[in-house]
Formats: structure tokens, sequence, C-alpha cells
């Protein structure tokens, strides 16, 4: 044994590496309890009048969202949480073997962070589309109560997450509604004052009502003059016939006259200018009323997507409490360590070799 060692110090070393990292493993490593968790994001089923109906059938939500679970659940805020309600810093630093326990129980929260890290474990299954939370404890009942607390904490920001931007939206549309709805509320008010002031519920109507006397006027007018020159072929001039068609084709050019200077040449306001500003401040009502109907639209929308936005935290897999311990995993542990040595022992024993063949 003695010639062994002298001749082969590394293997000797390799083996004695080999039977202390085991004797840690098998005798001395404090049990770990291994509680864990599925679950999966959802998001309810509300229809919006502009989706497609192929989205309204989706109630899961995307993997950016997993993602962002996964994150908040292994970040410094989630530790503090579970510091602040189940005292994580004593749990850890209070039980366990001196490789395994949290060494400081006032360490900074950087390097509680990366300790926290080693003891819980959050994958995210791509294909299933799903979480898989996993807490070691010193105890089944403060590894259980973890993750509950984690299933927890990340439903409530995830949901806060997304309803402060969806709050903040309405919040702009309500104020931006209110505008609108005052500007409405004034472009309607100066609409009716001009009808008062004009006494014209149209004025657009009344040029199309006089225009259509107009036409009227002038189709009789040209019936009549027909008609005059048709008895001037055989009548005088002053006959009772001839008298009688021209008075009236002199009313009727009279009252021409009168509709078209009532229609643009009347004095003061002609009602071609006040038809157009009549169009003006009714176009300006209705664009109002456009532009209010459209925000009231977005702001209806907008409380439906905050509605959509609200996540709900959907356990597949209910903590599980454990009943024994499946930490650390002592068989695995000891193996590869004793691989990696006797990897290791082998390459130092060829380079010895290939070193005395150097020199021989």
């Amino acid at each position: 044994m003695k010639g062994f060692i002298k001749s082969q110090p590394h293997w000797a070393l390799a083996i004695l590496a080999i039977v202390l990292v085991s004797a840690y493993w098998f005798l001395w490593a404090e049990d770990r309890y291994l509680s864990r968790a599925t679950v999966v994001l959802e998001s309810p089923q509300i229809a919006q009048p502009d989706v497609s109906f192929s989205s309204i059938l989706t109630g899961a939500s995307g993997d950016n969202d997993l993602l962002l679970l996964r994150e908040h659940l292994l970040s410094v805020d989630m530790l503090k949480q579970v510091q602040e309600e189940l005292d994580f810093r004593s749990h850890y630093s209070e039980n366990g073997d001196i490789f395994a326990r949290l060494r400081d129980a006032d360490a900074p929260i950087e390097k509680l962070h990366r300790y926290y890290l080693r003891r819980v474990d959050v994958e995210m299954d791509e294909y299933a589309g799903v979480l898989n939370i996993q807490v070691q404890g010193y105890t089944p009942e403060f590894a259980h109560e973890m993750v509950k607390l984690l299933i927890r904490e990340g439903e409530a920001h995830m949901n806060d997450m997304g309803q402060r931007l969806a709050e903040e939206q309405v919040a702009f549309l309500e104020g931006q509604l209110e505008l609108l709805e005052g500007r409405l509320d004034e472009t309607r008010a100066g609409l009716l004052t001009f009808q008062n002031q004009e006494g014209l519920i149209s004025p657009t109507s009344t040029v199309e009502s006089i225009n259509q006397v107009v036409a009227t006027l002038e189709g009789e007018l040209a019936r009549q003059q027909a008609q005059l020159k048709a008895l001037s072929s055989f009548q005088s001039i002053q006959s009772s016939e001839m008298r009688r068609v021209q008075a009236e084709i002199d009313a009727l050019r009279e009252q021409i006259e009168k509709q078209r200077d009532r229609l643009a040449q009347a004095t003061g306001e002609s009602l071609n200018r006040i038809s157009s500003q009549y169009e003006t401040l009714e176009l300006k009502a209705q664009f109002a009323q456009e532009t209010y109907s459209n925000a009231l639209a977005a702001l209806e929308n907008t409380r439906i997507e905050a509605a959509r936005k609200l996540k709900q935290v959907s356990v597949l897999q209910s903590p599980l409490f454990p009943e024994y311990p499946t930490k650390p995993d002592r068989l695995y542990n000891a193996t590869i360590f004793a691989i990696i040595t006797l990897f290791l022992a082998l390459i130092f024993s060829m380079l010895v070799l290939i070193i005395r063949d150097h020199r021989d």
C-alpha cells in the first residue's frame, strides 16, 4: 500500500477524495424536502368588437407572460416577500450542514439572492406552456408554504403589472372624453343659437327650396311665353287674352326676381352666406359628435382590454406537501464526483508517463 501511494500519489489522492466526498453525501449531508407545483397563466375569454374569432377562442397567455412570471418568481423582490412572510434567513441559516446552510444569517441581499436561486427552481416547459416550480426546504411545512406563496404573489404581480397600464389608459381616455363632450355641447349650442338668430332651422334646405321654386317659376314663364307667341300669330296685342298672358309673364318675372334676390341679393346677410355659415357650424358639430363617439368606443374597448389583461394562475398540480426528503441526490452527486475525479487522475497519470518517456 505504501509503495502504491509513493508510486501513484495522484491515484491515492483521488481515491481519498472520493471516499471523503461520498462520506459527506451519504453520512453528513442533511436531508431537504422538495415541494413542487405546475401552473399556467390564463386570461379571461372576453370578446372585443374588433378582434378576430380565432383570438376570442384563445384564453391562455403567451410564452412572454410565462417568462415574465418566471423572472419575477426568481427576483430579489420575490425574495424580500418570502423573507417578510416566512423568514427565509432563519430557516436556511438554522438548518442544514455546514456546506449547505446559509452561513451568514445577516448576509447582504446579493449573497442571499444567490443562495435563494440554489433553493428555488422555476423552469418553463415551452412545449406544454407551463411553469414548473420547485422549492427545497429543510422542513416539509416550509417548502410547501413557500411554493404556495410564490404562486399567490406571482399572480398578484402579473395582475398589477397589466392593470397599471390599463388604468392609466382608461384615466387618460376619460379625461379626453370630458373635453370632447364639452366641445360637442359647445358646437351644438352654437348651431342652435345661429338657427334662432336667423329664424331658419336649416338654411341649406331653404336654399334648395328656393332654387326649386325658381326653377318651377322659370318653367311656368317659358310656358307662358310660348303661349304668348302662339296667340300673337292670330290675335291683336290689345286683345284681352294677350293682355292676360302678358300680365302673367310680368308677374312671373317679378316673382323670379324676388326669389333670386332672396337667395343671393337681399339686403343685409345674403341667404347663400347664411347657408355657408350654417354648413360650417353643422360640419363642426358632426365632427365633434364623431370624435366623441370614437373616444367613447375607445374607452369601452380599453375597459374590456383591461379585463382581458387580468391574469389567473391556474394550478395544474397543486403544491406538493412532501412526505419524505428527496434532496440532495446523494448517489448522483457522489457518482459524478467520482467519475470526474478518476478522469482527472487518469489524465494526470498519462501526463506523468509522457514526461517520463521524454526523459528516457
